[in-house]
């Protein structure tokens, strides 16, 4: 004999409770029942087994889907989306750079053109004062342990000004401090700028403690300094040196 039930499909909702608080559904579960039998038979001796197999495979999977973003032919949607909404942004960025950039003039070409000081022998377009870089005076600083001295000349040799820590007032070891190299900078260049110097080169020669501050006291006195020169002498091998400090 054939069961009241036999030949019908049932949709079914299984719910299962976790310890933990989960809840399961299973919806739309359609299962050709044969009895209710057959399913208290299948609720009884599959329902740990069940809770043990959602608990591994399910949750993890759907907590994964909800905290992940879709993937389409392996790449994450919401990165391709922002690299090409970057890439249209630089590419705008890049049009109005090139819009707002100068022209070049005709006669003035790019290979020409330059900011670094020419090499020696080699000419440039650039002026400093409506002066060519040749023809702007030399401020030579001499760095010593003990003192530091500058001297301001023009391309011909001529003395415009000349100044040191000993000159301004300094005795001893003060002659061998930053302020005393810095306050004999700023002397250098009042009295040059007297003289109608505006615009210095720097050469720079020995490793004392006032080499950097006489620079800046040059551009505290009102001149401009366009390029600096190490012209600090490097032995081969050469004299013995002195012997080091006890400290």
């Amino acid at each position: 004999p054939q069961c009241p039930g036999d030949g019908l499909q049932t949709a079914t909702a299984l719910r299962v409770g976790l310890h933990c608080g989960f809840r399961v559904s299973l919806l739309q579960a359609v299962t050709p029942l044969w009895g209710s039998f057959a399913v208290l038979l299948f609720l009884g001796s599959r329902a740990r087994l069940l809770r043990a197999q959602i608990k591994t495979f399910v949750l993890p999977s759907v907590l994964r889907t909800q905290a992940s973003p879709p993937l389409v032919g392996g790449y994450n949607v919401a990165l391709c989306r922002g690299i090409h909404t970057g890439s249209q942004r630089l590419q705008r960025q890049i049009e109005n750079t090139e819009s707002v950039a100068p022209e070049v003039t005709a006669n003035q070409s790019k290979s020409d053109f330059s900011l670094l000081p020419p090499v020696r022998g080699q000419g440039s377009s650039l002026t400093w004062g409506g002066k060519k870089y040749e023809a702007i005076p030399i401020a030579h600083i001499k760095a010593t342990y003990n003192n530091t001295h500058i001297q301001v000349i023009s391309p011909d040799n001529l003395p415009f000004a000349r100044t040191s820590c000993g000159t301004e007032g300094f005795r001893n070891a003060k002659k061998a401090t930053a302020i005393a190299a810095q306050t004999a900078g700023i002397a250098a260049a009042a009295k040059a700028c007297k003289k109608g110097v505006s615009h210095v080169r720097v050469v720079v020669k020995g490793l004392g403690p006032g080499r950097m501050f006489a620079i800046k006291g040059l551009t505290m006195g009102g001149l401009e300094v366009i390029s600096i020169t190490d012209n600090t002498p490097i032995p081969h091998n050469g004299c013995r040196p002195r012997k080091a400090r006890r400290l």
